[in-house]
């Protein structure tokens, strides 16, 4: 173990003069040393915090826009209470009006309950959240930055499920809403829509997901429960 805690420090160290220089964590050896502490969870308590440290420096290098952990959880929220407003709003709307409104509100709950799931089952198991953000203007969609200290610290199994809930419940946004659109009489195209879009949005995820996103990251994280 000793030897193990040897190499974990020095790619930290490389890591850390690698980001003073004004470089990335590329060819550090920082992230081969994160999947030791994890695969090693009694080196939490030594390294959790310096990891976190240096994690959130390089995330501040490279991410578009951060917004404080209280306002981005309060417009996340807003944003939810706007789309189920939008949504309830088209039963008293006609024609493709209703299906605009409607649209608008499911747009919204999409792109706010996302980071909420995250955030809610993050805090459930243990982990802390540092920020909102944006990480370019390509991929809008916000999402919220963990505390890596408290994310190592907790077992891998909560980890897992963590990085799985915001999949988890966007996928389930179209199916909750078919009953919605029925009861605001919307056309069937529009009715319709929903599941497939939810079934698109499945596949998207089996195709794209377990290898790039949240799912890869699942996967990763069960792989190191299933180790200990």
């Amino acid at each position: 173990m000793s030897v193990t805690s040897t190499s974990v420090e020095e790619s930290l160290d490389r890591a850390q003069a690698a980001l003073t220089a004004g470089g990335g964590l590329s060819g550090t050896g920082f992230w081969s040393a994160v999947a030791t502490v994890k695969r090693y969870p009694e080196l939490a308590e030594r390294f959790a915090d310096r990891i976190a440290e240096i994690d959130e420096k390089a995330f501040r290098q490279w991410v578009l826009l951060t917004i404080p952990l209280g306002l981005g959880t309060t417009l996340a929220v807003a944003a939810s209470l706007i789309g189920i407003f939008l949504v309830g709003l088209a039963y008293a709307l006609d024609g493709f009006l209703a299906v605009l409104v409607f649209y608008a509100g499911f747009v919204a709950l999409l792109a706010s309950t996302h980071g909420l799931g995250h955030l809610v089952v993050g805090w459930a198991v243990g982990i802390r959240f540092t920020c909102w953000f944006v990480a370019k203007l390509t991929q809008p969609q916000p999402g919220v930055k963990v505390d890596y200290a408290s994310y190592l610290r907790t077992n891998p199994r909560g980890r897992a499920w963590m990085h799985a809930s915001g999949a988890i419940v966007t996928k389930a946004v179209p199916f909750l809403l078919i009953g919605a659109a029925i009861a605001a009489d919307l056309p069937v195209w529009a009715i319709l829509l929903l599941p497939v879009l939810g079934v698109g949005m499945i596949l998207t995820d089996v195709f794209w997901s377990t290898n790039a996103s949240d799912w890869k990251r699942f996967r990763r994280e069960m792989s190191f429960a299933q180790d200990s």
